[in-house]
C-alpha cells in the first residue's frame, strides 16, 4: 500500500505525516510538495517526496503514479480551487487511486456560507470519479483565534465579532490525526465525517481561555469593524490582517459552523483535546 500526502509542509499535512509514521511503515509514505526547496525538510524526516502544483495537471499525475490512497488537503488559494482541485481529481482517477480523504467543510453540500461552494464543487467531483473516500468536514481551527487569544490576555478584554454563534474550535494538529487514520486504511471510515469539536460561542471560548490561563477576560460582543480596530490598536496589527481575523469571526456568527459533529472518538480513538487543553497547547508554541 501507498499513501501520498498533499499540503504536505503546511500545518495539516506535516502533523499528518507525524501521525501516519505511527500507522503504517514510513516507506509506504510519500509527500507532495511544490518545489524541492520545499521538499528538502521532508526528505531530512524520511519521507519519500512527490513534486507537484495543484496548477500543473501533468505533474500531478506524474505524482500520483502508483499512488493508492490520497490524504488531499485542500488547497489554501481560495476562489481558485474549483479548477486546482478538479486537477487533483482528475489525476487521482487517471491514476488509479483507490481511495482519497478529503479536507472539506461542515454540511459543505448545503450550506450556504461562501467559504463552502469550492468544497462542494470538489465533493461532487470526487463522488462523479467513482472513488471511495471519506469527506472531513472540518470546524474551525482553533488557530483561527490566537489573535484574539492573545490579545485578550494581553487587555484584560476578549473583543469578538462573532455574537451567539458557534463553532467546534479544534487544533490543526487534532484534525490531522483523524485525517492520517481515515487515509491509513487500517480503519473503517464513513463517507462523511463532520468533524469538530462539541460546539460553544464567543462567550464560552473565552471561558475555556479563563480557564486555561488562569485570566479574567470581559468579554465584549463587538461589530467587525470595532473587533478589527482593537486588534490594531492591541496587538499592533496591519488593518487588512486585522480585518481578515475579525471578518472570520463574522463566519462564525451567520451560524455556517453551529454543525453538531460525527463520534469522533469512534474513529479517533479517543476525544479531540478539549477547548482548554487545546488552548494550553496553542499558546505553548
Amino acid at each position: 500500500m501507498t499513501i501520498l500526502v498533499t499540503g504536505a509542509t503546511g500545518g495539516y499535512g506535516s502533523a499528518a505525516l507525524e501521525e501516519l509514521k505511527t500507522l503504517v511503515p514510513q516507506d509506504e509514505i510519500f509527500a507532495l510538495s511544490r518545489n524541492e526547496e520545499k521538499a528538502a525538510t521532508l526528505r531530512e524526516k524520511g519521507f519519500q517526496v512527490r513534486i507537484a502544483s495543484y496548477d500543473d495537471p501533468e505533474s500531478l499525475e506524474r505524482a500520483f503514479i502508483g499512488i493508492n490512497r490520497l490524504l488531499f488537503v485542500s488547497g489554501s488559494e481560495v476562489g481558485s480551487r474549483k479548477p486546482q482541485h478538479q486537477h487533483i481529481v482528475d489525476a487521482a482517477k487517471k491514476t488509479g487511486v483507490s481511495y482519497i480523504a478529503y479536507t472539506s467543510f461542515n454540511k459543505a453540500d448545503t450550506s450556504t456560507s461562501p467559504l463552502a461552494a469550492e468544497h462542494a464543487y470538489t465533493e461532487a467531483a470526487i463522488i462523479e470519479s467513482g472513488i471511495s473516500h471519506t469527506f472531513l468536514r472540518n470546524n474551525w481551527y482553533l488557530e483561527n483565534e490566537l489573535p484574539l487569544i492573545q490579545t485578550a490576555l494581553k487587555t484584560g478584554k476578549f473583543v469578538h465579532a462573532g455574537g451567539e454563534g458557534k463553532a467546534g474550535w479544534t487544533l490543526r494538529s487534532e484534525l490531522a490525526k483523524l485525517g492520517a487514520r481515515a487515509v491509513s486504511g487500517k480503519f473503517d471510515f464513513p463517507a462523511v465525517l463532520e468533524v469538530g469539536n462539541p460546539l460553544m460561542t464567543y462567550q464560552q471560548l473565552a471561558a475555556a481561555v479563563s480557564s486555561a490561563t488562569g485570566t479574567k477576560l470581559a468579554v465584549v460582543d463587538a461589530d467587525v469593524a470595532t473587533a478589527s480596530q482593537f486588534l490594531q490598536d492591541n496587538a499592533g496589527m496591519p488593518q487588512k490582517v486585522a480585518d481578515m481575523v475579525a471578518g472570520s469571526q463574522s463566519i462564525v456568527k451567520s451560524g455556517s459552523l453551529a454543525v453538531e459533529p460525527s463520534d469522533i472518538e469512534k474513529y479517533l480513538g479517543r476525544s479531540f483535546l478539549s477547548v482548554e487543553e487545546s488552548v494550553q497547547q496553542l499558546l505553548e508554541k
